[in-house]
């Protein structure tokens, strides 16, 4: 069974960087991906960054490029995503997500729906 853990969530200023961890266990394959979601009461689940850890395919949302970083460490099993310039707008639930015989992140991978889901980690960005 996969499972996911999401850490790193917490209160910062407007300008500011954090970095969230998706600890992952349970792949059999190499061919998956992990990607970051963020909820805000309100709103629509939007899908923030992707990557294939063994291929090494990322993806980002129009609104985390040029600010955001996604990374995989094989020997953790962690996927982060390093978040800087953060502004108010980014504060939401953060989850890690895993789908699994793909090979390629893209915009249309994440909207397909995922296999697996981690429970979140909040993020507040203060003004």
């Amino acid at each position: 069974e996969v499972q996911l853990v999401e850490s790193g969530g917490g209160l910062v200023q407007a300008g500011g960087s954090l970095r969230l961890s998706c600890a992952a266990s349970g792949f059999t394959r190499d061919d998956y991906a992990i990607a970051w979601f963020r909820q805000d009461p309100g709103k629509e689940r939007e899908g923030v960054s992707c990557i294939t850890p063994s291929y090494n395919s990322t993806w980002y949302a129009d609104s985390a490029k040029g600010r955001f970083t996604i990374s995989s460490d094989h020997a953790k099993s962690t996927v982060y995503l390093q978040m800087n310039s953060l502004k108010p707008e980014d504060t939401a639930v953060y989850y890690c997500a895993a789908d699994r015989f793909v090979t390629y992140c893209s915009s249309v991978l994440l909207l397909g729906g995922m296999d697996f889901w981690g429970k979140g980690t909040p993020v507040t960005v203060s003004s």
